[in-house]
C-alpha cells in the first residue's frame, strides 16, 4: 500500500503507433484533396471561381498527381471515406483532363475557296522577334498574329520581311507587352480595336474574295490583382465573337486562358467557334511556359475558327527568346452551301 504523499498516478497509455500513423496519413490525404476538389467542382459548375482556383484551372490535368497521392495515403491509412473521396476526385479530374476530341472528320460547309496558314506568337516584349522572323520565312503563313510586339518589333518585321511577301500590316499598342501586330498576304482593312490594356486590334481580310473577320487576342493574365480585367477582356472577346457569328471569323493570339476556363469556353459558345488545335488532336499540347518540357505546362495560345473553316493541321513551334510556343495552323476556307 502506497503512502498518500508518495503515490503517483500511472502514466497515460500512449496511442498505438498504428493509429497515430493512420491519423497522420488521413490528414495529409485530406489536405492533398482540397485543391483538386475545389478546381473540378468549379469546372463542373462552369465557373472559374476565385484565386487560386482560376490559376489552377490552367493546369487541371496535373491535379491528377496530388489526387493520386491522396488515394495512396488513404489506402495506407485505411480510411474508406477518404478512399471514396479520392476516387471520385480522380474520376472527375480524369474526365475533364481527357484529350479533346478531334474534329478533322467534320463535314465542311461547302467547297474549298482558299487554303490559309495562320501563325500566332507571343514574342515576350519583342525578345523573340528575330526567331519569329525566321519562322515566318520558313513557314510562309498567310496571316501572322504577333503579341507583345512593341515598336522595335514592328520596325524589325517591316525591315526583315519584304513588303512583296506581306504587303498588308497593322500595328497597335506601343511599348512592352502592349504592342501587337498583324501581317497578311491578303488585303486588310482595319476594323478598330477592343477596349483592353494590351492592344487587341481587329481587321477584315479579303481572302480570295471572301471577307474574313480577324481579331487578335491578348487579354491580361489572371494574376490576382487584375482578375476583374481578365474576366472583362475575355468577355469582350466573347462579345466580338457573338457579333461576327454569321460570317467567316477567326480569333488568334495569347488568350491567357485554357479550354478549362469558363470565360474561354464562352468565347467558343457565343461565337460558334472551335479551337483549331483541338480539332487537329493537339488540344492538350502546352504552349506556356515554353521552358518546361512537354507535356508540362498549359495551352493558352489558340487559333479559334468559325464554321466556314476546316483544319488540316496544327503545330506548336519552339522559338528561343520567348516563354510561349508559337502555333501554326493550316486551314481551309469553305464557301457557304
Amino acid at each position: 500500500m502506497h503512502h498518500p504523499a508518495t503515490w503517483q498516478a500511472p502514466p497515460a497509455a500512449a496511442a498505438p503507433p498504428r493509429r497515430t500513423r493512420g491519423r497522420a496519413l488521413a490528414w495529409l490525404a485530406g489536405l492533398l484533396l482540397v485543391p483538386p476538389t475545389a478546381v473540378v467542382a468549379c469546372r463542373a459548375a462552369d465557373t472559374d471561381g476565385i484565386t487560386p482556383v482560376i490559376q489552377l484551372l490552367a493546369f487541371l490535368p496535373w491535379l491528377l498527381a496530388p489526387a493520386g497521392l491522396a488515394l495512396l495515403l488513404a489506402l495506407l491509412g485505411r480510411r474508406p471515406l477518404l478512399v471514396a473521396w479520392a476516387v471520385t476526385v480522380l474520376a472527375v479530374t480524369g474526365w475533364y483532363a481527357r484529350p479533346y476530341d478531334s474534329g478533322l472528320a467534320d463535314r465542311p460547309p461547302g467547297p474549298v475557296v482558299a487554303r490559309v496558314d495562320v501563325l500566332t506568337s507571343n514574342v515576350q516584349y519583342g525578345r523573340a522577334t528575330g526567331e519569329l522572323i525566321e519562322a515566318v520565312r520558313r513557314e510562309r503563313p498567310g496571316i501572322v498574329f504577333a503579341q507583345e510586339c512593341p515598336s522595335t518589333c514592328v520596325a524589325a518585321l517591316a525591315r526583315e520581311l519584304p513588303r512583296a511577301d506581306y504587303p498588308y500590316r497593322i500595328a497597335a499598342g506601343g511599348a512592352g507587352a502592349a504592342g501587337s501586330a498583324l501581317l497578311s498576304r491578303y488585303p486588310l482593312e482595319r476594323a478598330g480595336s477592343l477596349d483592353s490594356a494590351l492592344a487587341m486590334p481587329a481587321a477584315t481580310a479579303d481572302v480570295e474574295g471572301t471577307a474574313v473577320r480577324l481579331q487578335l487576342a491578348h487579354p491580361l493574365p489572371p494574376v490576382p490583382s487584375v482578375i476583374g480585367d481578365w474576366r472583362r477582356e475575355l468577355g469582350a472577346l466573347a462579345a466580338w465573337a457573338a457579333a461576327h457569328r454569321d460570317g467567316p471569323a477567326l480569333i488568334a493570339g495569347d488568350f491567357n486562358a485554357t479550354g478549362d476556363h469558363a470565360a474561354f469556353r464562352r468565347i467558343l459558345d457565343r461565337g460558334g467557334l472551335r479551337d483549331a488545335a483541338a480539332l487537329a488532336g493537339a488540344g492538350r499540347t502546352p504552349s506556356w511556359p515554353a521552358r518546361l518540357p512537354r507535356p508540362l505546362g498549359a495551352q493558352i495560345d489558340h487559333v479559334l475558327v468559325g464554321e466556314a473553316f476546316s483544319v488540316r493541321s496544327a503545330r506548336f513551334l519552339d522559338l528561343p527568346g520567348t516563354d510561349h510556343r508559337a502555333l501554326l495552323v493550316s486551314l481551309e476556307l469553305h464557301a457557304a452551301r
